[in-house]
């Protein structure tokens, strides 16, 4: 595959480290969340790192909070995380064809939003090590903020915990500008999936549907007619 697993594993450092800064300061609000839900701080720490997902993990913890069952927990942690399974598919056409299985398990199992997004951005077939290396940087950094979280996150003012929480996103639009600056069509596909977004988010005809489904309905409907409308010829991806 080119470069050695060593090479790759320290690109992947390079794209992880806004990751798992971001994660660490995101990952405060959710610490907090926690803590009132009942939870101590190497618990929720252990959470995070099970479960790698902010929107999973604040419903996880509201419904306990209320004194859910484990069973509407785990179909709502279902729900709300269902959207990480395009996500594996996604890059499972992204890595190597002769990647084992335990590789695309292991990234499979850590897929976020941000890692998706520098991963799925990697020029060429995507060595798992380079996944594995922003992982490395993520993974503790979103631990680590909620087990702080808990144990001082009531101490900061609200005001800086929800500034805290504006740095991920911005940190999101980073791997998306770039290709759409290149692109006509990607920075097209962008506004009209922002778009479509809020619209899923205001009308009142798709207020019964949970954020989760709404992302995989919009994924598949703008890839698919994506992939149809502009079709791109199978190319032979060079090593990076």
């Amino acid at each position: 595959m080119g470069d050695s697993n060593a090479t790759w594993f320290k690109r992947g450092l390079k794209a992880g480290l806004p990751i798992g800064l971001g994660y660490f300061a995101v990952a405060f609000a959710l610490g907090i969340k926690a803590r009132n839900a009942g939870f101590t701080a190497p618990q929720a720490a252990l959470t995070s790192f099970l479960i790698n997902a902010s929107a999973g993990e604040a419903v996880a913890f509201d419904m306990i909070a209320a004194g859910a069952g484990y069973l509407e927990v785990a179909i709502m942690e279902l729900v709300a995380n269902a959207r990480y399974l395009l996500m594996s598919f996604s890059l499972s056409q992204k890595l190597w064809p002769e990647t084992g299985m335990l590789h695309r398990l292991v990234i499979g199992w850590y897929v976020t939003d941000e890692v998706f997004g520098v991963s799925i951005s990697a020029p060429g077939y995507l060595n798992p090590w380079y996944t594995y290396g922003a992982i490395a940087l993520a993974c503790p950094g979103w631990a680590c903020g909620t087990f702080l979280g808990v144990l001082m996150g009531n101490e900061l003012p609200v005001s800086i915990v929800s500034a805290l929480s504006v740095g991920l996103y911005g940190m999101f639009m980073a791997t998306f500008v770039p290709p759409a600056k290149e692109s006509r069509i990607v920075l097209g596909l962008v506004l009209i999936s922002m778009a479509a977004s809020f619209a899923f988010a205001r009308l009142a005809l798709f207020a019964g549907i949970s954020s989760g489904i709404k992302t995989i309905i919009l994924t598949v409907a703008i890839s698919a007619a994506a992939a149809v409308l502009f079709p791109r010829r199978e190319e032979v991806k060079e090593d990076a």
